[in-house]
């Protein structure tokens, strides 16, 4: 069970960022080099996935305030919403699995707790968006709902309350 085995935790100074790779070296580099940079300008908060017997890090996902042009929207969503000019959303923008981890299951659950993350923030967000940096992590969103945005190029967005229904789908298999 991979609720058991590791832990979800806000970035700290313990936690091993100097050996991660995840196969795509923009995100490593990130990981080691600038994500601590970003919480303390207060630009991102970075959480990791630490397993619990040894606490290497097995991957980790950042999230940020964002938001999206009602315009940028499909009309079946713009619908659905307030007219406001803009929307409140959270960016999920970095998500890896290091390459020890990977085939497991786990990008799965951290994004399971990304959205779980958004969902209890105490601030209002209608919808969870990223950027993906290439094909397969394309598919990988939008294998969860995500939807592309005809409007932004690479942008894509799920809305949370959509997720979360799904993620609650998956676990229950």
């Amino acid at each position: 069970m991979i609720e058991a085995a590791f832990v979800s935790a806000r970035l700290a100074s313990h936690h091993d960022r100097s050996k991660f790779t995840c196969g795509v070296e923009p995100l490593d580099r990130y990981f080691r080099q600038q994500a601590t940079q970003d919480i303390r300008r207060r630009i991102a908060n970075c959480f990791v996935l630490v397993e619990a017997s040894t606490g290497n890090v097995a991957g980790y996902h950042t999230l940020s305030a964002s938001s999206l042009f009602l315009a940028d929207l499909p009309e079946e969503q713009v619908k659905r919403l307030p007219r406001y000019p803009i929307v409140p959303t959270v960016l999920l923008g970095r998500l890896a699995v290091a390459t020890a981890y990977q085939g497991r299951g786990l990008g799965e659950f951290i994004l399971a707790d990304a959205v779980d993350r958004a969902a209890r923030a105490d601030i209002g967000a209608f919808a969870l968006v990223a950027d993906p940096k290439d094909e397969q992590a394309r598919r990988f969103y939008l294998k969860y709902g995500f939807t592309e945005l005809p409007t932004l190029e690479r942008r894509l967005y799920v809305p949370i309350d959509s997720i979360l229904g799904t993620l609650r789908t998956l676990g229950n298999r």
